[in-house]
């Protein structure tokens, strides 16, 4: 379920589902949960970073675990998706299909807190990114 509450209506919710089911698919995840997306302006993501990471500032996304059946909800932010893209020389689908995976990759376990966690989740996300035909980002 993909819930679009950005100002960025034009955004193709099917591709993002398309996409979140590729990855748990390759996790072999997609017939055992249920996965939230959500698509929400900078005030949103901040005030939520604010609540749960105590961080007072917007970010790309964040991951919230449920339970069992339901894996989660992932929160992306396409303005700042938007504005890594301008960043680090890559392009919005590419940064927002790195943010989505990143997301879920989270719910599944994945953490980049110590660099040898970085260096594993950062290579999943790099080969799901490549086997889910959404195209690397150039960091």
């Amino acid at each position: 379920m993909l819930d679009n509450r950005s100002s960025w209506p034009d955004l193709t919710c099917d591709l993002y589902q398309e996409w979140a089911r590729r990855v748990l698919v390759a996790e072999k995840q997609a017939d055992t949960v249920e996965l939230s997306i959500s698509l929400v302006d900078e005030a949103e993501i901040q005030a939520l970073n604010q609540r749960w990471r105590q961080i007072d500032a917007p970010t790309d996304v964040l991951s919230f675990e449920c339970d069992a059946q339901m894996l989660g909800d992932v929160v992306i932010c396409p303005a700042v998706a938007a504005q890594h893209a301008r960043d680090f020389d890559s392009s919005f689908p590419a940064e927002m299909g790195l943010m989505l995976t990143h997301g879920i990759l989270h719910l599944l376990g994945y953490d980049h807190i110590e660099d040898d966690q970085a260096a594993v989740m950062e290579a999943r996300e790099n080969e799901l990114l490549g086997q889910c035909g959404i195209i690397s980002s150039s960091r």
